[in-house]
């Protein structure tokens, strides 16, 4: 069976899930099969894996920093909030239903067998599993009936490294007050401490350091520098969403929509100078775009009723009449078409049946059975603006409750509004880069401007350059000895 180690937080947004990934990739250049594994993960980003199978996007980027291909054992519990008190509920990549969060919190018990085996098979084929904790192994209202932070560390048997994040400031109050909340047991799986995302000179926290050591009992394992790396982002936390991006020379639009998921879809175009990609949450924010984009979403009529009482809605048709081409993807092409009925509820939005948006002549019908699936093929038959598309690869996946009638391709159109239920279109090379092309001819601007764009070398680089700055950080041969139950 393969060795552990288990990442703790003392947050959510401490910098597990990179940090995770960062040992992977390292565990993976020092010659190790190595897999990630997170017992519940509660995400609006999942992937669907080549058997069809859904999982969280966090546990996919972990397993490609290990070079492997994304598996639901890394991740058997999948959560994907429905409302402010429910999600739907994904055990093992198949989705069991909607439930509310008192009801899964007094059954989720019920699923530790599925952890395990999920657990316990991928144990039996490498050498090392890295284990990722949610939230906070200190909130002592949920540690009953936990299954992903001390409880599965002891189902597992495995040491821990706690993780705090400086950037968000008291990162001492943050480690000693998580360990002095836990159990005496549980403070005994701990093994070491992590200080995460650090700007600035080590030697002024160096201090800090030595108390804490005193305080906690355990070692500072290390002093993670802050560094930004271009992996995609696991949920709503995203910095994407705040960050600060003026117009440049192709201006893309994403509407924020208040249940967003899948968002990684438009990153292929963040990658690119010349190129300003905009997450828009209100009509004064909008402008006047080159392209606007529609999201995915967990609740299509919720967003779409939003984007409606927004202004949003208004604001988009009147740029779509302007010539301006919008493309939506999976719940908002369902939003661009005439309707979106869900007569049995399953989105559990309270709302049978909406008028939709009318820019694609399709109606859409909520079933209660998922449609999961990856798919590819070749561009063909798209008239207007995207023609550019024809005859160029395209792969992704599918992963969507409703189905939309008149869909008849991989892309939908009506004049220059356009729409895919496939995740992840943008991705495959060349199409970014076409699409970006015939923007930049639209307003006579060279497309030379846009660069060229290695989609896959800029991934392993990304991932190279965390694992430089997680192991420029960490004790490595600390790490090594907590794996080798040393300490």
């Amino acid at each position: 069976m393969a060795k552990n180690i288990m990442i703790q937080g003392t947050m959510s947004n401490a910098g597990k899930s990179l940090l995770c990934a960062g040992l992977c990739r390292i565990f993976r250049q020092d010659g190790y099969r190595v897999a990630p594994f997170k017992s519940q993960n509660m995400a609006l980003n999942s992937f669907i894996t080549a058997d069809g199978g859904e999982m969280g996007r966090a546990q996919v980027v972990q397993a490609e920093a290990a070079g492997i291909a994304p598996d639901v054992r890394m991740n058997p519990i999948l959560l994907k909030p429905t409302t402010d008190v429910g999600s739907q509920v994904i055990v093992n990549g198949v989705v069991q239903g909607n439930m509310r969060a008192m009801e899964y919190y007094r059954r989720k018990r019920e699923f530790v067998p599925a952890v395990l085996e999920a657990y316990d098979s991928l144990a039996a084929e490498n050498d090392i599993i890295v284990i990722e904790g949610a939230g906070s192994p200190a909130e002592i209202n949920l540690k009953q009936e936990d299954i992903v932070n001390m409880g599965l560390a002891k189902l597992v048997d495995a040491p821990v490294l706690l993780v705090g994040d400086i950037d968000r400031g008291g990162v001492f109050a943050q480690l000693y007050g998580t360990v002095a909340l836990l159990e005496p047991e549980e403070r005994a799986r701990i093994k070491g401490t992590i200080v995460n995302k650090f700007r600035g000179d080590k030697k002024i926290l160096e201090p800090g350091l030595v108390t804490l050591e005193h305080l906690c009992g355990v070692p500072v394992a290390g002093v993670i520098p802050y560094v930004y790396v271009d992996i995609d982002d696991e949920d709503s936390l995203s910095t994407r969403f705040t960050r600060n991006a003026g117009r440049k020379d192709i201006d893309l639009a994403v509407i924020r929509l208040p249940r967003i998921s899948n968002f990684t879809d438009f990153a292929p175009f963040e990658r690119f100078e010349n190129v300003s990609v905009r997450y828009v949450e209100k009509v004064s924010d909008l402008h006047d775009p080159d392209m606007i984009m529609l999201p995915g979403t967990k609740s299509t009529i919720a967003d779409l009723k939003w984007l409606r009482e927004s202004g949003l809605e208004a604001a988009i048709l009147k740029a779509a009449s302007a010539g301006t081409p919008i493309f939506g993807i999976c719940g908002g092409y369902q939003m661009l078409g005439r309707s979106v009925s869900d007569p049995e509820q399953v989105e559990a939005a309270g709302i049978s049946e909406i008028s939709g948006m009318r820019l694609l002549d399709m109606d859409t019908l909520f079933l209660g059975e998922k449609v999961q699936t990856q798919t590819e093929g070749i561009f063909e038959n798209i008239p207007g603006l995207l023609a550019c598309l024809n005859g160029l690869a395209y792969q992704g996946y599918e992963i969507h409750m409703g189905r939309s009638i008149e869909r008849r391709s991989a892309v939908t159109c009506m004049g220059n509004v356009y729409g895919s239920y496939i995740h992840g279109i943008f991705d495959a090379p060349g199409v970014a880069e076409a699409i970006l092309g015939t923007l930049c001819r639209k307003k006579g601007l060279d497309p030379a401007r846009l660069g060229s764009f290695d989609p896959k070398a800029y991934k392993e680089a990304q991932y190279d350059k965390l694992a430089d700055a997680v192991r420029s950080g960490l004790d490595m041969e600390l790490v090594y000895r907590v794996l080798n139950r040393e300490v």
